[in-house]
């Protein structure tokens, strides 16, 4: 039995040293303090960076059918009023569809840019395209619909009163959600409600027409955690020509899965620019594109959090590192301060 004591001993990693041998000294209860924060600081650090969560990324072909996509515009027009304003959708299935949950709402802008006067858009139009190309190339709407007629009393008092917003600089804000089918199509804000005549009444010629715009928010969903759209808060001002403007949109159907198992159906996109100018002599009116695509590969974010054995594996290797660290420092200090200090008491010695 007293072999065994004798054995457990001498494999003892922590020899303990009498308490009368062990010397205490300044430099070594500041290194200790240093350390303790140090290691308190570590200790937080970790803690924090365990209870964080991290996102992986999973790839898989799209499957949905039947669904519809939420389209969110927020959309300022500094130079065109709001009576002149419209908003078109069109898709890829050939099919006329009016959706009565579609919201589009309003706001007429002083040219400071502060709200005058709210109204709901009525005016949405959702159309059939002519050809199974043809949902990109809408600029001569007003062609299509040009006739000869008389202006009644309510046609000259409307024009009388968009020039009166034109001369007073009065602009637009555009909001709301456009939900269409789950197929390629675009949407575009114009004067293409305008009858031809009145337009041109109006504008005296479309190239006076300045869709000079300010997006605050384009999304095709509700947003996730980190989450870039491309396009918010994009401004494009017209000094001189006016002309229409194309956002080739790419969407990619995304789930976002948080670590409470909740799932959040949205989209993200990437967008490329297009901007054709219009002289005098050009027939076609300006407008702002939106031509959508949708990708057949759908991304899953799935958050997930870091195990506990990960979390004490890292406190280990850092409280420890740290302990020895300090350990190290401490020896370091006490022999450079004797070395400075024995030096000057021999030499008084001897005097």
């Amino acid at each position: 039995m007293g072999n065994l004591k004798q054995v457990l001993k001498s494999i003892d990693a922590f020899p303990r040293t009498e308490e009368h041998l062990l010397k205490k000294t300044k430099s070594g209860a500041l290194v200790s303090i240093v350390g303790l924060v140090v290691m308190a600081t570590l200790f937080v650090h970790e803690l924090t960076y365990y209870l964080s969560t991290y996102t992986v990324h999973q790839m898989a072909v799209d499957s949905k059918r039947g669904e519809t996509l939420p389209i969110h515009i927020n959309m300022t027009f500094p130079s065109l009023p709001c009576d002149v304003m419209s908003v078109d959708a069109i898709d890829m299935s050939g099919k006329h569809e009016v959706d009565l949950d579609t919201n589009i709402w309003k706001l007429r802008l002083n040219r400071y840019g502060h709200i005058i006067g709210t109204e709901y858009l009525s005016d949405l139009v959702e159309k059939e395209h002519a050809n199974s190309h043809g949902y990109a190339h809408h600029e001569d709407h007003h062609q299509e619909s040009e006739h000869k007629f008389t202006l009644d009393n309510k046609a000259e008092e409307m024009i009388k009163k968009v020039k009166h917003a034109l001369d007073s600089g009065e602009g637009c804000r555009v909001y709301g959600v456009l939900e269409v089918q789950r197929v390629a199509g675009n949407f575009h804000v114009s004067v293409h409600g305008l009858n031809i005549m009145v337009a041109q009444r109006i504008f005296e010629g479309s190239y006076q027409v300045n869709v000079s715009h300010m997006i605050h928010d384009l999304s095709f969903g509700p947003k996730y955690p980190g989450i870039h759209n491309p396009l918010d808060d994009t401004v494009r001002i017209l000094h001189e020509a006016s002309g229409t403007f194309k956002y080739y949109i790419k969407i990619v159907p995304t789930e976002y899965r948080y670590i409470s198992k909740e799932v959040l159906p949205t989209n993200q996109f990437s967008v490329s620019e297009y901007f054709s100018p219009i002289d005098k002599d050009s027939n076609s009116w300006p407008a702002i594109y939106f031509l959508y695509d949708l990708s057949p590969i759908t991304v899953t974010i799935r958050e997930e959090r870091r195990s506990f054995f990960h979390f004490i594996t890292r406190l280990c290797a850092v409280l420890g590192g740290t302990f020895a660290l300090t350990g190290m420092l401490d020896r370091w200090t006490y022999m450079l301060i004797e070395a400075i200090t024995k030096p000057k008491t021999r030499s008084t010695f001897r005097s």
